[in-house]
């Protein structure tokens, strides 16, 4: 304060101590003319100890190179302005410490010379606020994303609890209508066994009674009717037994199959023999040609099940006076045997059924039958290889095709 007039000088004192701010006014050289106790006290120096010096000693060394060059193109212009335009600021104390700081600038001029006043604020405290607001913001960001990651993993577990729960409901579910479906399946089983079995348990009795009573000679014939009528349907019986006793090691996962080799022929011609007691007056079975050279090597005693069954069937929904044809060819590198009737033929809205097990299609309802011998066929060749499938149209009769895989013929 010494630089200035002494009036001046009063007057600069009187006014720079009734603010808060500290002042501290520089001259072109950047030499520090006046200053406040606010600034001196902010800058740890005592009062009037700043006079003279250079204002390099307010500066952190770091900020010194830039500064002294900004300074001098300050010094040219005229309007006041808040120093550092966004970047933080700092003043360094005699001790050498630096701390936060804003600065207004404001030139003036006094007899032609020129000086630039500066209000400088401490805004430590405030720093210390803002850092203070930036951890707990950290903070708060921090325990949102924990917050977040739990309930997500909240959300997981519930959605993995409601799909476990959901699973298990299915299973309920599934398992109660399977022992549904169970129970259905046994009803109709013993509704089936015990027609199946009466109706032919029936008609054995009454043709044995009735041979008993023809004990001439010359009765024989009506004696032979009658056998015939019991072998055929102790026949039927056996038949139905053996599909029962196949339902059983199927569930049960206990069939096993016995590769052999054979000749076709050998089967095809016990499966006709046996089938012709069956033969309703005028029915016929033409027997398939050229087979006599071809040898399988599969399982004799489910291809015979098959074929019996399929041509069994032929017979019972065929009427009298038909024909049954028997053919074999090879067929995609697999042996194909067709069984073709001219029976009543399947609905065509049954006939995507007609593989299920106790299925009968509707217009064979009042013919006998247990509706497993289809299912029984199928399950057994898709297990070796091999398929059965059909074509049919109804009251013009069907042919069922067996497929054995080629690769099983010698």
């Amino acid at each position: 304060m010494k630089v200035l007039e002494d009036k001046k000088g009063n007057i600069f004192k009187i006014l720079s101590e009734a603010i808060s701010e500290g002042i501290v006014i520089v001259n072109q050289s950047q030499e520090i003319v006046a200053s406040n106790d606010v600034a001196d006290r902010m800058f740890g120096y005592e009062n009037g100890e700043l006079l003279g010096a250079s204002l390099n000693v307010l500066i952190p060394r770091e900020y010194r190179g830039t500064h002294s060059g900004k300074a001098k193109e300050y010094l040219k212009k005229n309007d006041p302005r808040q120093m550092g335009h966004g970047r933080d600021l700092y003043g360094r104390r005699k001790d050498g410490s630096t701390f936060p700081v804003e600065a207004g600038l404001n030139p003036f001029v006094i007899d032609d010379s020129r000086y630039v006043m500066a209000l400088v604020t401490d805004i430590s405290v405030r720093k210390k606020q803002e850092m203070e607001i930036v951890e707990l913001n950290n903070l708060l960001e921090e325990k949102i994303v924990e917050r977040t990651a739990a309930l997500q993993n909240s959300v997981i577990e519930l959605r993995e609890e409601v799909s476990r729960r959901e699973k298990a409901e299915h299973k309920i579910t599934e398992s109660l209508r399977k022992e549904r479906e169970l129970g259905e399946l046994k009803t109709k089983f013993l509704s089936l066994v015990s027609h199946e079995f009466k109706t032919p348990l029936s008609g054995i009795l009454t043709s044995a009674t009735l041979a008993a009573k023809y004990t001439e000679s010359e009765q024989q014939d009506k004696r032979d009717k009658h056998l015939k009528t019991i072998k055929s349907k102790v026949k039927y019986l056996n038949n139905i037994l053996n599909d029962f006793l196949s339902i059983e090691r199927l569930e049960s996962g206990k069939t096993t199959y016995k590769f052999d080799v054979f000749p076709l022929s050998k089967v095809i011609n016990e499966v006709i023999y046996s089938s012709n007691m069956l033969l309703k007056d005028g029915q016929r079975i033409n027997y398939p040609e050229n087979i006599d050279d071809i040898d399988l090597n599969f399982d004799e005693k489910i291809l015979e099940l098959s074929l019996t069954n399929l041509i069994n069937n032929a017979i019972k929904y065929s009427s009298e006076f038909t024909t049954i044809d028997v053919a074999v060819s090879e067929n995609n590198e697999k042996l194909a045997i067709k069984i073709k009737d001219e029976g009543i033929g399947i609905p065509e809205r049954d006939q995507k059924h007609i593989f299920n097990r106790y299925f009968r299609a509707e217009n064979a309802l009042l013919n006998q039958g247990t509706g497993i011998g289809l299912n029984i066929v199928k399950s057994h060749l898709e297990s070796l290889g091999g398929d059965v499938t059909f074509e049919s149209t109804e009251n013009k009769g069907s042919t069922f095709t067996i497929f054995i895989p080629y690769k099983n013929q010698k």
